[in-house]
């Protein structure tokens, strides 16, 4: 009984903050809300095999798109269903997001608001000053010189879109997605972009307010059942000088 009431309220507050990192980021654009569970484990060792405790399992995250919204700003992109943005780590390696609010950067980076470097078929996409940007659905960034008069349309390079397996897909400390086992996604023409628009954190805010009520309500269960441990305990104990 000790056992189970300690680690369930210990990992009980564990839960409490992931749902009180979901509440924080409910206005996050492209934000996926994070699912955690409890599961029970047998202690290993000497003594009876009844013997459990409780962990947090975090069987990954909600991946429901989120509600489009529209901007009507140039840089702003939403995937529309399924699908990531890649973009490059600064360690070079690659991860995924669903928050297409870019940018471009002083030396003319096409990022995230984050600071990170949108991966295109070829590298980085670089953006020379003084133009017009356009996003296409299928991820091609297009110029146009904002100094009359216009010049032809020119093609700097195509945002890398993908959309690999959910079950694949591991959430980093950062918010961002990598593959599981470190490996890097291909590239999926299926993938399209709503220019204009960004799309808005799945979470429900109403759920997670349940949910945190709910596991308050858990975690002083388990206070109980700590207490009840106790003065079982010492009942015992009495019996027993009792007997003595």
């Amino acid at each position: 009984m000790i056992y189970v009431a300690m680690t369930g309220a210990k990992h009980i507050l564990d839960q409490q903050a992931n749902v009180a990192n979901n509440l924080a980021n409910a206005a996050t654009s492209g934000y996926r809300a994070a699912a955690s569970a409890f599961r029970a484990v047998p202690v290993v060792g000497e003594g009876l095999p009844t013997r459990t405790f409780v962990v947090t399992s975090t069987p990954g995250a909600d991946f429901t798109p989120g509600v489009l919204q529209k901007t009507g700003r140039d840089l702003d992109v939403a995937i529309q269903g399924q699908g990531w943005i890649a973009v490059q780590l600064a360690n070079g390696s690659e991860a995924y997001t669903r928050d297409g609010s870019l940018q471009t950067s002083a030396n003319g980076m096409l990022q995230t608001r984050n600071g990170l470097n949108v991966v295109g078929e070829g590298g980085p996409i670089a953006i020379p000053p003084d133009m017009n940007i356009t996003i296409a659905k299928e991820g091609t960034v297009s110029l146009v010189p904002n100094i009359p008069p216009p010049n032809a349309v020119t093609t700097v390079g195509r945002i890398k879109l993908v959309n690999p397996d959910p079950q694949q897909m591991v959430r980093g400390e950062d918010g961002l997605f990598r593959l599981r086992g470190g490996g890097v996604a291909a590239s999926d023409p299926g993938v399209n972009l709503a220019s204009g628009m960004l799309e808005g954190s799945n979470v429900n805010v109403v759920e997670q307010l349940i949910g945190m009520i709910s596991l308050a309500r858990q975690y002083d269960l388990q206070m109980k059942l700590l207490s009840s441990a106790d003065n079982s305990a010492n009942q015992a104990s009495q019996i027993l000088n009792l007997r003595a």
